[in-house]
Formats: structure tokens, sequence, C-alpha cells
């Protein structure tokens, strides 16, 4: 094969003992086309790289033959972390080449806004407190994957803008890789989520899906044919600064009328202190649940700020599912925790602004999880970037 080729072989033949192992050789060869003498050429190249072992087979069943000889990702070729950056906290993830998870870690930041010197900084100090628990250092990691809110330029490892970052277009990763020393893939927390559905959770059967998620903001992530769509700049799936109201409520990006300046967080927060009805001295966490408790006890402005944002929300999902027409659509983040935004009626009104064909519509479900979900989903994505590393580097080696 040639170059490109003999590359792409190796990494259909890699794929493919990932998602059926353990698998024998001949059962490569039949699950991707591949012929069987390529397939003993390829796999002895791995072998020989340690990314995959070989391990006992079931063998011939009626006692004849010799036990058949299968096999699998070697888990301990890598270790990759993943990285979710929040308001209060890094949430991390351990995994090795298996995919498996060896460890996780809660690590704790003290602002909310960083310089991105400071955010690799705290990067660096969170990942070392991890890996210091399994006997390891951040030089032991073959890849870390970050899921931050923002638009993210994934190709270009730029941020345009940012709520954890005090400054706008970052080259971002070319700065945490300067602290880390180890390659970064860095993208859109939403996206990573995706990648943490189709990878961990209720996405992994469905070929093209949508996951919404709902904590201090909103954010989407798009599974089309299998793959995540990012667009062509990184501001693709930005469902949260689609715009619901002409010259509307202010964004924390910086514009008007978003969906997000009225179903996140912060704009509930905002308009119940307009309002009267947020106490001063609790934390965020605490009066929204005091705002939607009001709710729940039959006040009118704390019911009308909430309705207000569930009708706000299921416009959204309305033109989500008439643009796109998902297989499925996924309610996720530490927001499910509360129903206000999923309630019966928002999602029913749903159902009565989309376009009406003799087909049910999209399925939604909910799916309720906190941060190391994120993480799981950014050590998913570096995963596939190591992954990708080590099959150009078999493939040079063996030129």
């Amino acid at each position: 094969m040639a170059g490109p080729q003999r590359t792409n072989g190796r990494r259909i033949l890699l794929t493919a003992i990932r998602k059926s192992s353990p698998i024998a050789r001949i059962d490569l060869a039949t699950l991707t086309g591949i012929s069987r003498a390529t397939v003993t050429t390829v796999t002895a190249e791995l072998l020989g790289a340690g990314l995959i072992g070989e391990v006992a087979g079931e063998g011939d069943k009626s006692g004849r033959g010799r036990p058949r000889v299968d096999l699998k990702i070697e888990g301990s070729a890598h270790l990759v972390a993943g990285v979710k950056v929040s308001n209060r906290s890094l949430s991390l993830v351990l995994i090795d080449f298996e995919g498996k998870q060896i460890a996780e870690f809660d690590f704790p930041i003290s602002d909310q806004v960083f310089t991105p010197n400071a955010l690799a900084l705290a990067l660096y100090d969170g990942l070392a407190a991890m890996m210091q628990t399994v006997g390891k250092t951040v030089k032991h990691l073959s890849g870390v994957g970050i899921g931050m809110p923002g638009i993210v330029d994934v190709q270009r490892g730029f941020v345009h803008w940012s709520p954890s970052l005090s400054e706008r277009n970052v080259h971002l990763r070319a700065e945490i890789e300067q602290i880390l020393s180890i390659p970064v893939f860095l993208d859109n927390d939403a996206n990573l989520v995706a990648m943490a559905e189709k990878q961990f959770g209720v996405g992994r059967d469905a070929k093209d899906f949508i996951v919404v998620t709902i904590e201090s903001g909103v954010g989407m992530g798009i599974v089309i044919n299998n793959e995540i769509y990012r667009g062509t700049r990184g501001c693709g799936a930005e469902f949260g600064h689609t715009k619901v109201q002409l010259d509307g409520a202010l964004c924390r990006c910086g514009q008007r009328g978003c969906l997000e300046a009225y179903v996140a967080d912060y704009a509930l927060l905002r308009e119940a202190q307009l309002l009267g009805e947020s106490a001063s001295d609790a934390t965020p966490e605490q009066k929204i649940e005091s705002l939607l408790q009001k709710v729940k006890n039959g006040d009118p402005v704390a019911a009308n700020i909430v309705n207000r944002a569930g009708r706000m929300f299921a416009m959204g999902l309305a033109n989500i599912v008439n643009i796109f027409d998902p297989q499925l659509i996924i309610l996720a983040g530490e927001r499910m925790q509360f129903d206000h935004l999923y309630a019966q009626d928002v999602l029913e009104s749903i159902k009565n602004s989309i376009v009406q064909v003799d087909q049910s519509p999209p399925e939604v479900v909910i799916h309720r999880w906190d941060d190391l979900m994120w993480a799981k989903g950014a050590a998913g994505y570096a995963l596939e970037g190591v992954e990708e590393a080590a099959v150009v580097q078999v493939t040079a080696q063996n030129a």
C-alpha cells in the first residue's frame, strides 16, 4: 500500500479492534474487507508498537483445534486526561488507551475568569494533583482534552470568546501546551458532551443526534453521520446565541436577544433580582433553587420568569428540529436536576411548533449528569487524537 493508504489501513484496523475487542485476525479481515495478508502484516506492526496485545480466544468448540489468539487494545500504551473547565472547579478524568477510567478528580479554582496564562497554570496544577493520586506525573500523559465554554476554532486551537477568559481571540492551545509540554486537544465543552454521549452515553446507537446542555449557559453539540459538526470557523452549533428576541435582553457574549439571555442561570437570576425575587446573601445555586421553589409554591412573579424561559427554550428546540430533523435530542447537564425547562407543557409546545408530517417527532430524552461526564468527553476527544498520532508514527517507522 502507498503511504496515505497504508496509514488509512492501520487506522481502520485499529478502530475495528477498539470497537470489537477482543477479535481474531480472520474476523478483522471479514469485518473490514482488508485482505488476510495485510491484516497479518499491519497487526504485527501494531503489536510491535505496543498499541495492541494478544489474548487467548475461545478456540474450536469441538475441541480439535488450537485455541485461537484474539487481539485487543493495549490499555497501558498511553494515558490520556480530560478536563472540564467550569466556573467553580476543574473536573478531571484519567483513562488508559483502551478507554478505561483510572482516576477522577475535582480541583477547586478560586477564579471564574482567567488570563490565558493563569488558566494554563491552573490546568497544570489540577492535572498534577490528579496524576499524583496514581503515582505518576503530567509527563506520563500522552495528551489532554480540554472542554470549555465559548467559541473555539478547533483546527487552530483558537478561542474567539469564552466566559472563562478575560481576553478575546486567544491562541489558547499553544499557551497551554507551552505550560504542559504535552499535546492538547481543545474544543467547546458542548461538543465534548456530544462526544461523551456518542462514546459512553445515550447517543451510542444513534447516527444523528443533538445534545443541548443547560447549566450556567446554554450549549449544543451536533452529531451528523457519527461525526461532530463544528462549522468552518468553530462557530457552529452556538444554540445559546441564536436570536429569539429583536433588541432583547443583554447576553454575556455582548449581543442582545440571545436564547441564553432568557434561559441560562444568570438570566433567570438577573430578572429575579430586578423584580425583587432574589436574596443577595445566597449563592447562585441557592438563588435558583429558591426561585424554582417559589414557582412550586404558587408565586406569580417567579412563575412568570420561569414560564417565559420555558417558552423561549421550546421555541429554540422547535427551530432545531425544523432545521436538522435529528433522530434524537438529548437534554443534558447540571440544570437537568431541575425540570422547569423540560416540563410536559414545554415539551408539548415543541411538538406544536415543528413541521407536521405523518411521522413521530424526534425523541427527546433527559440525561442528568455532573461535570465528570463533560471531562469524559474531553478525554475521549484526546484519545482520538492520541490514537491518530500513534497510527501516523507506526506508518513512519515502517515506511
